[in-house]
């Protein structure tokens, strides 16, 4: 039988097998192995808890925006029927004072008419006395004048002061 390099690279071969046992490298390896498996999977489940706890804090900070969105939203519509009551409220206010200023109105248009009146009244009486002494001047003696005129004065005048009571 001859050596022939296959010989001895089945030899070398077996040999490393063998030594490979004897310091138990497989062993060794299968650890390391099974330590990163470990290792794999605990970094797999912590990253499992973070999504977790994210999609937790995603609900609960959806729910806040939700709520806030919802809260704003009545604001927006509390402040419109505010601001419609508002809008009704002045402008009945400013009816109503329009209402006041025309009654203002009409009781000085009424007032002014009134003292129109007065005062025309006043100024005919006076042209009739004026124009009754001019008539009894002309016509009639100056004693006889003078003792109708004082009569018919004092009874102008006790009418004047009836009237403007």
């Amino acid at each position: 039988m001859t050596i022939d390099a296959t010989f001895w690279v089945a030899i070398s071969f077996v040999l490393f097998i063998g030594l490979l046992v004897y310091f138990k490298i497989p062993q060794k390896v299968n650890e390391i192995l099974n330590n990163l498996i470990s290792n794999i999977k605990n970094e797999i489940d912590e990253s499992e808890k973070l999504r977790n706890e994210a999609k937790t804090l995603l609900d609960s900070s959806q729910t806040k925006l939700d709520d806030a969105s919802n809260e704003a939203k009545k604001i927006t519509d509390q402040a419109k029927k505010d601001s419609e009551k508002l809008i009704i409220e002045i402008n009945e206010k400013f009816h109503r004072s329009a209402e006041i200023k025309k009654k203002l109105a009409q009781t000085k248009i009424n007032q002014m008419k009134e003292a129109a009146l007065k005062e025309i009244k006043d100024t005919s009486i006076k042209m009739a006395v004026d124009s009754v002494k001019k008539i009894i001047s002309t016509t009639v003696d100056k004693k006889k004048l003078d003792a109708i005129f004082e009569k018919d004065l004092e009874e102008a005048k006790t009418e004047l002061k009836k009237i403007n009571s």
